[in-house]
């Protein structure tokens, strides 16, 4: 008997310049996966034919890579996770621009967007063009206040040797007005609990505050609700993992994207730390404010 196809996993790691690219490719490298940093896009297909079986392959793509574009990448990553034995994510590097410019001046180095201007307008320009991969990166890490060994205990904490509960999770919250987000593996409708929106004194608040929390969960159907959810990823969650997924992705979707999903993604994102799990929580209807 064969045993079982291992899945490969590719991490597609981008971010603005500066954030700590190199770095994390480094980390990678350590951790035993095979590194390829600005390759050529149009050249992936050609790495991912042939033998598959438990590849492990972080990308460095960004500004600086042949034929990149934000829906290139977008693509790709689509294109991937369809391809038999494969999973794919989006690692986001993200960093504020008070420090990026920093890092420039430190290094006295030109922003590749603006190589005879300051770099501030290089890594306004480039956070601008980045925008849209930010919102759709499955897991996103900040680094201004991370040194590098900081950033590296991050990476491992999320893509480091597999254990029983090494499964990056991306809980996303958003607005059915705009859409469910692409590349979602399961989706929760949230818009049968009782809406915040209703009550004047909650409109201007989110699914953060403690306010709004108290309020979803005040609906008699919260519980059971909630009770089920938590039960189903306790089920599917160690199944994926048997699977050889590197990542799970959880859509809650409500009338604004602001309160219920929000809330929602919060309280499931608590529980499912607290019980071991590595979780990345996006809320996409807040951060486009």
């Amino acid at each position: 008997m064969t045993g079982k196809t291992q899945q490969s996993n590719i991490v597609l790691v981008t971010g603005p310049s500066g954030a700590g690219r190199s770095t994390a490719i480094n980390v990678f490298e350590d951790m035993g996966f095979e590194t390829i940093d600005n390759m050529p896009l149009s050249l992936l297909p050609d790495l991912l034919s042939g033998q598959t079986n438990g590849r492990q392959i972080a990308l460095g793509v960004d500004i600086r890579t042949r034929d990149f574009s934000v829906g290139s990448v977008l693509d790709i990553h689509e294109e991937i996770k369809h391809i038999e034995g494969f999973d794919s994510t989006i690692l986001f590097l993200d960093c504020d621009t008070d420090a990026l410019v920093r890092r420039y001046s430190e290094t006295r180095r030109r922003h590749p967007l603006t190589p005879d201007e300051t770099p501030k307008f290089g890594i306004e320009r480039e956070k601008k063009i980045l925008s849209t991969l930010r919102l759709r990166a499955d897991v996103l890490i900040e680094t201004t206040n991370l040194s590098p060994h900081d950033l590296k205990q991050e990476l491992k904490n999320w893509y480091g040797d597999a254990d029983a509960k090494h499964l990056a999770i991306t809980l996303h919250s958003f607005s059915y007005k705009r859409g469910t987000p692409r590349g979602i593996d399961m989706i929760y409708d949230c818009r049968f609990l009782n809406n915040p929106f209703w009550d004047k004194s909650l409109r201007i608040m989110d699914g953060t505050d403690k306010e709004v929390v108290d309020y979803v969960k005040s609906d008699i159907r919260f519980d059971e609700f909630f009770e089920r959810l938590l039960g189903m990823c306790e089920f599917l969650l160690p199944a994926y993992i048997d699977e050889g997924k590197a990542h799970f992705s959880l859509g809650f979707g409500c009338t604004g994207g602001q309160h219920r999903s929000v809330c929602i993604a919060e309280v499931l994102g608590k529980s499912l730390a607290d019980s071991g799990w590595h979780v990345s929580i996006r809320h996409r209807e807040l951060e486009r404010q």
